[in-house]
């Protein structure tokens, strides 16, 4: 069974008997690190990015951790889950804790060190009925890289829901694997997945919600903008399953969020009304994408055309007209502006080709971040 760390396991205070602190001027000198690495001279590390109003970095709680058999959004009291399906499941000092110990770990493979191993004898089971790259070669690379080993299940090796009902599939898997990731259609069989596992399941991605992908996108907005909070992000296309995920995450932390989406193609009304509900972020959803992107810290784009939707390519083509993210616009947004999208791109659809290679554009690095976001999320499902 996972462990979780009540309260997201990371103080801002340094009156914990139990914490070690760490220095200002570099993640190496996190508590976390402190205790992989050895000594370093700090001239030959790279800088961090600021985490907030303070530059001290916080100080890691040593705390005996909690176990919980909560799944996520399985009904009853809200509580630690043990699975990661939504954002919103999570506090935003968990969040942060998450995005931290991302950044922490991320400048450590960076260095080149290769001898913090926390996943060790550990196997993942990885389910895919969706074809992925990033997912893949992220999710496998970096549970290898810190000593894990992970095992590929495609389209045709479960048939979920088809061939093997997915609470045999969650039962069966949690047998062998010590967590189980997943990139699906519907939205139910994560849910499925999760309520019968006995370990912790990760969604990979879903039609509804991608969690994954926004939690490496907050981690990349940091350390290229500073910070999240009080942000202007702009997503410009259509209200699927990224903007859901946008939305979640502006309920749990304040920034200010737009999504410009041409009329009926706007996102899940319901997530969007919850949302607003929280009362943490700005949020507005428009159909005018030249207005929504003045003044932006972020642009944001997907394919208008999403997997499972290609037969409608040409009909939302004529429909988007007036959304594509192409230099006029990010003049619009602001020399401040920065151009972010998921991958993979329909250069000269969505997006001009300028766009993604102009020096504003940063989404080699939000790809790249896939793989830090996910690890440092298994390794807050592992209570590590």
């Amino acid at each position: 069974m996972a462990a979780a760390i009540p309260g997201g396991g990371l103080l801002f205070s340094d009156s914990s008997p139990k914490s070690i602190c760490s220095s200002s001027s570099s993640f190496f000198f996190g508590p976390l690190l402190r205790r992989l690495s050895p000594p370093r001279s700090s001239a030959s590390l790279p800088s961090s990015p600021s985490w907030g109003a303070s530059s001290r970095i916080a100080c890691r709680s040593f705390a005996p951790s909690s176990s919980s058999v909560y799944s996520s959004h399985s009904g009853g009291e809200k509580t630690i889950p043990k699975d990661f399906i939504h954002i919103s499941d999570f506090d935003k000092a968990t969040i942060m804790k998450i995005l931290r110990q991302a950044s922490e770990v991320k400048a450590l493979l960076k260095s080149g060190d290769r001898t913090f191993q926390p996943f060790k004898g550990k196997t993942m089971a990885m389910i895919f009925t969706k074809p992925s790259m990033r997912t893949r070669v992220s999710f496998e690379t970096g549970f290898s890289i810190l000593g894990g080993h992970a095992v590929y299940l495609g389209p045709n090796d479960i048939q979920i829901g088809k061939r093997e009902e997915t609470r045999d599939v969650a039962r069966v898997l949690s047998r062998y694997n010590d967590i189980i990731m997943a990139r699906l259609f519907a939205h139910q069989d994560i849910l499925d997945l999760a309520r019968y596992a006995s370990v912790p399941v990760i969604n990979g991605l879903t039609d509804y919600n991608h969690p994954c992908q926004i939690m490496a996108d907050a981690l990349t907005i940091i350390e290229h903008i500073g910070e999240l909070e009080g942000r202007k992000i702009v997503y410009v296309g259509d209200g699927n399953n990224i903007v859901h995920s946008w939305l979640l995450l502006a309920s749990v932390i304040p920034f200010h969020f737009v999504c410009a989406c041409p009329k009926g193609f706007e996102p899940d009304k319901k997530t969007v009304e919850n949302a607003r509900k929280t009362g943490i972020s700005e949020i507005i959803v428009t159909d005018n994408p030249k207005e929504a992107v003045r003044g932006a810290d972020v642009v944001y784009s997907d394919v208008w055309a999403s997997m499972g939707q290609k037969e409608e390519a040409a009909f939302r083509r004529e429909k988007f007209q007036g959304f594509q993210v192409n230099e006029a616009m990010m003049d619009l947004a602001g020399p401040k502006a920065h151009f972010m999208h998921c991958l993979p791109a329909e250069r000269g659809i969505e997006v001009t080709d300028g766009v993604i290679e102009a020096p504003n554009s940063i989404v080699f690095p939000q790809a790249e971040n896939r793989m830090h976001a996910q690890n440092a999320i298994m390794l807050h499902l592992f209570g590590l």
